[in-house]
This record gives C-alpha cells, structure tokens and sequence, in this order.
C-alpha cells in the first residue's frame, strides 16, 4: 500500500523522503556502491532490529570502514532510517500490484494482498517476515523515536487500506454500511501476524492457508452488517 505517508503505510506507505544531503552527510563523496550496501544494512536491521545491530556488525556487512560510513549516512539512527525508506520502496511495488490491480473486485484485491503477503515474507534471499510489522514492538527509553517512526508505519496502513476499501462502497461491490476502520484493522492485523508467522518458520503454504481461511470472513454486498 503505498501511496502513502507515516503518514502513509505498513503496507505502502512512506514516511517522508529524507534530503539527499540528509542521505549522503558530510565530507568527501562515497568511493563503494550505495544502494547496494545500503541494501545490505537494511537486510541487517530486518533480521537483528536497530538495537540487535552493532556498529561493527553494519560495517562489516556493509564492507566499508567507520569514516566512509559516517561520511556516507552520518549515524546509526539516520541509516536506520534510510534503510527503512529502502524497504518501504521495495514494498509498497508488491502492495500496490496487490490492491490496484485493474478490474479486480475489493476482495479479489484483498485476496492478491494475503497471497502476496504471504509470498514475500517467506522469499529466499531475504530475511522472513516483515521489517516494519516486526520491528520497534520494544525499545528502549532513549530510542522513542524509532519506536514512533515504526508505530507510524503500521498505524498509516490501515488508512490506505479503508481507502481501498471505501473505494469498493464507491463501486458498489461491498456492503454501504460496513464498518470500514474496523475491516481494514482487520486484514492489518492478518497481514502482521503473517509476519510473525514466517519469522518463526511458517512454511508458505501455511501462511496462505491462514490468508485463505481469513478471507472467509469477508462481508459479501447486499447482505447488512452485523
């Protein structure tokens, strides 16, 4: 889901864009390739969490030395950052498919979201599950603020989820007086609890099953809601 903004979503949206002096910090120009230790870093925070990531743990996989990475990203906090904007670009690709898929009904798009879900929480290569669902659950005092960013990031999904479920009242394919906070709070909370699923090892046919059995509580239009 992704149009979005923390203001946006878990899901698709994007907090806002950090400046590309923000991004780059200070002193001489990076002689590595960014986006591709970015990368690194993000898969880094996704399996071990800011706290579970070390300074020395992000320049070795990283392959830089301490004054490229300070030049480069400035500090910890603000890498972490960068590298969630880096998933969230990755993710919102996969919700968006999902969810505006042409002439696909509200739950045939839901359907694509659980599907997809499932799918890309358990793809090799990649650290399983979610790195925003899983992510700033606890922290430490002094680290509010990335607990904040990432409640942020989960709570905006559920907005751009009632969107596209406001979307289907609009078409008439789903029921006018749904509750529509509570159907999008609904599939978030599926859509999280997959990705607890899949870090504890859910095989993907399991998370799809969970998705399929979900989907059978999906209002249908013209009957009234409970």
């Amino acid at each position: 889901m992704a149009r979005l903004k923390p203001s946006q979503v878990n899901f698709g949206v994007k907090a806002p864009k950090m400046t590309q002096v923000q991004k780059r910090g200070r002193g001489r120009p990076s002689t590595f390739d960014r986006p591709a230790v970015l990368r690194e870093a993000m898969k880094l925070f996704w399996e071990n969490g800011y706290e579970g990531t070390s300074f020395e743990d992000l320049i070795s996989k990283m392959s830089i030395s301490p004054s490229s990475f300070y030049n480069a990203f400035g500090s910890k906090e603000r890498l972490y950052r960068e590298a969630t904007e880096c998933f969230m670009d990755d993710a919102q690709k996969w919700i968006q498919g999902a969810l505006s898929k042409e002439g696909a009904t509200t739950r045939e798009a839901f359907t694509h979201l659980l599907e997809s879900a499932a799918i890309e929480f358990t793809r090799e290569g990649l650290p399983r599950g979610c790195m925003i669902s899983l992510s700033g659950t606890h922290q430490a005092p002094d680290l509010v603020p990335i607990r904040d960013m990432m409640t942020e990031y989960r709570a905006a999904s559920e907005v751009y989820l009632a969107e596209r479920i406001q979307n289907g009242i609009r078409h008439g394919d789903m029921p006018s007086d749904i509750n529509v906070d509570a159907l999008a709070a609904f599939i978030n909370a599926i859509v999280r609890g997959l990705a607890v699923q899949a870090r504890d090892g859910a095989s993907r046919e399991k998370l799809l099953n969970i998705g399929r059995v979900a989907m059978e509580a999906w209002p249908v239009a013209g009957k009234a809601a409970a």
